[in-house]
Order: structure tokens, then C-alpha cells, then sequence
């Protein structure tokens, strides 16, 4: 009887518990968000090898399959709890839940109905998910400069896709973040300035000129900087010009006159601190206009020249063209007829060799009125034709219809000593009538030929 082969030994089925395993790496421990890892599981499986064998199917566990069949914006909210992140999503929930509200206020046919839900945009998400979790994790360690950033990355994300609601909300987060990072205020004087630009954007005037305000104060006597090297206070002072400006010319509109004027003197202070002549003129300039424009050309005198003398100083034709009009009707208010008509002509010569044509027809009218009224008539209807040809050039109708009137006016206020000799009906003045339609020339104004 032959001996039976020996027994193998025991193979269990089960890895012995006794047996070393490694301990998964963070990265391993991070579950996937998206469906992209579940296709390339699909990959790594491969084909199968062999004649009658079945391809082997990929072993997908429930959170897989939960990441496959749900959406985008479900994925990323469940993944933000799982981590921890419960801040972040809160304020991606109410950010998707404020943007459906404003859609179903609006209603169909608005243009945010058009536009594609923030919870359908992936990218969006992925950056949201992204950076306020990053925020998040910053502000745990008290590190806000790195939550300050994170923020800030946001805003500009959304204000270069040109989600400005969006991006609105991310710089005003800015803002009270920057209170929180011991950086001597740098931080902080520039989110007020992102804010003053959000306010500017949205036309709210009197919200971007406080921002400014307290940007202008922050940087005042400090060395900070822009990538382009401008200082901070720099651009300040010349955003504060801008706005006052603004918000001057909307009280002048509501006839809120001396109003106005303290609002464009205190523009002309902040410009004078911007360091920029061109500047300091243009906003005297407009303290000039508006005091001619209330009924005080004296002192509007005293701005214009101010203007006139930094356009002088830069060369400036354009400038000095416009300070040369503003000063003739302000001394043409005023009476000073003579002075007015210097600096007309004066605006006349600098408007020609500047190709400044619309102020150019306007001056030529001027000076037509003002001749006219002092009875020289052929002075009053050159310029009424000059600014005739140049409406003409111009192709407006309107300018050249007026000046077509002005000439007929002018014209007709030569015939008055024709008329006057036509009532007087004497035989000295028929054969001076005859003798003028001979020659068609104004012998009436002459003394000489009395």
C-alpha cells in the first residue's frame, strides 16, 4: 500500500490579524468629490486577459456611488462637513440660496433668469470650496492676513468673471477681516479702497466717499505703495477729487448752489494734494464755472486764472482754449465787454491750432453777439458766418440753423441806415440810396460821405 502524499498545510482565507498594515497617508484619508475618480478607477481595472473569462467590474463602496449619482454642488457640501469645514458651508449655502432668491424675484425674462445657477457651475464651486475652507482653517489658527488673503483671491475671482454680487460680498468680508491683522493698518486701508471702487461701480457716491475717506486718513504721511509705485494717499486724494467732483455736479443739477461749491473747493484741496498740476487745474476750473454759474464772477475770476496759469505752465492748448472762454463770460457778466472780447479772440487763435471746433463755433458766436449788440455790424456778421461754416463741417444741424438766424439778424441791423435814409425820402438821400445800390457798399456808416 503506497504512502499518501503529506497534508498541506492550513492556508487561511482571512489576512491574520497579526499581519502589518500600513496606515492610509492624509491624502489617502481624503475622499474624492467628484465623478472623475470613479471613471478612473474604471481605467486602472484594465481589460480582461484570458479566452471565457468575464471582465472584472469595479468594487465601488456606498460613498462612491453616492459621489457618482449626486451632484456637483452636493459633493462638495457633504465633503466641507465631513473635513469639518462647517463655517465654509454655511456661507456657500446662503451665497447659492441668495443668488436663487434674487433670480425668482426677478422672474423669467430678467437677465439673471438667463444666466446659468451658481449651483450648476463647477468651477465656481471648486474655487469657493477652495478658498473658503482655506479662510476657514486660517481663521482657526489665527492667522488673518492668510484668511484676509483667501478672501481676497475670491473677490477678485468673481470681479474678473464679472459676478460683481459676488464679488461685492467678498471685499466687504475683506474689510472686517483687515480689522483683525496687526499690520499697522495697511491691510485695512486697502480694503476701503476696494470697497470705495465697489460703491463707485454701483453709482451709491456718498458710500464711496466714505471709504475713501477713511482711506485718504489711513495712508496720510505713509510710504505705501501700489505695483505701479504710486503712494496710497496719492490715489486717495485723486479718487476723493473724483467723486466730490461728482456729487457736485448732481447738487448743481438739483440747484443746491452753495452746496456745491464747499463740496468742489474741498475737490480742489484733495487735488492739490494728488501731486498732479494737470489735476489742480482742471479742478479749479470747475470751481471757476461753478461760482460764474451762481452769480459770482468775481471770485470765479480769481479760479479761472488759477487755471489758466497751470495750463499756461504745462503747455496745454486744450486747457488754456477753456480758460480763455470761461474767463471772456465771466467778464462779460461782470460788464467788462472790452476784456471779454480780448479773450475771445485770444480762445479764437488757441481753438484753431488745438482742432477744438464745437468751443470754436461757440466763441465765434460770442463774439458775433457782442459786436452786434455794440452796433459793428460787418465785425458781428464775419464770426456769425464763421461759426456758420464750422456748424456746417461739423454736420449739426442745430448750431448751423442758429448761426444762419444770427446772420439775418446781423444782417438786417446793417439795413437800418439804409432804412432811415428810405423814411427821410429827401432828394440828397434817394441819390445816395441809387449810389449805394451801384455799389453795394455800406456808405451809410461813413461820416465821410455825409
Amino acid at each position: 500500500m503506497s504512502t499518501l502524499p503529506a497534508m498541506p498545510q492550513h492556508v487561511g482565507f482571512l489576512p491574520s490579524i497579526t499581519s502589518q498594515t500600513s496606515n492610509p497617508s492624509p491624502a489617502q484619508q481624503q475622499l474624492p468629490n467628484s465623478r472623475s475618480w470613479i471613471h478612473k478607477k474604471d481605467k486602472d481595472i484594465g481589460p480582461s486577459h484570458g479566452l471565457g473569462e468575464k471582465p472584472k467590474q469595479p468594487e465601488l463602496s456606498k460613498l462612491e456611488i453616492a459621489i457618482y449619482k449626486n451632484s456637483h454642488k452636493h459633493n462638495i457640501c457633504v465633503n466641507m462637513l465631513r473635513e469639518g469645514y462647517h463655517k465654509s458651508f454655511s456661507e456657500l449655502f446662503a451665497l447659492i440660496q441668495k443668488w436663487n432668491t434674487s433670480r425668482e424675484a426677478a422672474g423669467p425674462g430678467s437677465a439673471i433668469w438667463q444666466e446659468e445657477p451658481l449651483e450648476k457651475q463647477p468651477d465656481k464651486l471648486d474655487q469657493l470650496q477652495h478658498f473658503l475652507t482655506r479662510a476657514e482653517a486660517a481663521q482657526r489658527a489665527g492667522r488673518y492676513e492668510e484668511m484676509y488673503t483667501n478672501q481676497l483671491s475670491l473677490a477678485n475671482y468673481f470681479n474678473n468673471s464679472g459676478d460683481k454680487w459676488l464679488s461685492h460680498h467678498f471685499f466687504e468680508s475683506c474689510l472686517h477681516t483687515s480689522k483683525l491683522v496687526k499690520d499697522g493698518g495697511q491691510k485695512e486701508a486697502e480694503a476701503h479702497s476696494n470697497m470705495g471702487k465697489v460703491y463707485m461701480e454701483q453709482g451709491q457716491l456718498e458710500k464711496a466717499a466714505e471709504h475713501y475717506e477713511v482711506f485718504h486718513h489711513l495712508t496720510l504721511g505713509l510710504a505705501w505703495k501700489d505695483k505701479a509705485g504710486r503712494t496710497h494717499n496719492s490715489w486717495g486724494c485723486e479718487s476723493l477729487w473724483r467723486i466730490y467732483t461728482l456729487l457736485a455736479d448732481k447738487m448743481l443739477e438739483n440747484k443746491k448752489h452753495e452746496q456745491a461749491i464747499k463740496t468742489l473747493i474741498k475737490a480742489f484741496e484733495m487735488a492739490k494734494e494728488v501731486g498732479d498740476k494737470k489735476i489742480e487745474g482742471e479742478a479749479a476750473y470747475r470751481v471757476g464755472l461753478a461760482y460764474h454759474r451762481c452769480g459770482d464772477p468775481e471770485t470765479a475770476t480769481t479760479y479761472l486764472n488759477m487755471f489758466m496759469e497751470i495750463s499756461t505752465a504745462l503747455g496745454d492748448s486744450n486747457g488754456l482754449g477753456k480758460a480763455f472762454e470761461a474767463m471772456a463770460k465771466a467778464l462779460e457778466s461782470q460788464g467788462k465787454i472790452t476784456e471779454s472780447v480780448k479773450y475771445l479772440e485770444k480762445f479764437i487763435q488757441v481753438a484753431k491750432s488745438s482742432d477744438q471746433s464745437r468751443s470754436l463755433q461757440d466763441a465765434c458766436m460770442c463774439l458775433g453777439v457782442i459786436y452786434n449788440n455794440r452796433g459793428q455790424y460787418d465785425k458781428g456778421c464775419k464770426y456769425f458766418e464763421m461759426a456758420s461754416t464750422i456748424a456746417m463741417n461739423l454736420g449739426d444741424l442745430q448750431l448751423l440753423e442758429k448761426a444762419q438766424v444770427y446772420i439775418g439778424i446781423g444782417k438786417a441791423h446793417q439795413m437800418t441806415a439804409f432804412s432811415s435814409h428810405i423814411e427821410a425820402t429827401g432828394h440828397v438821400n434817394m441819390e445816395r440810396v441809387l449810389a449805394w445800390k451801384n455799389s453795394r457798399n455800406d456808405m451809410f456808416n461813413d461820416p465821410s460821405a455825409v
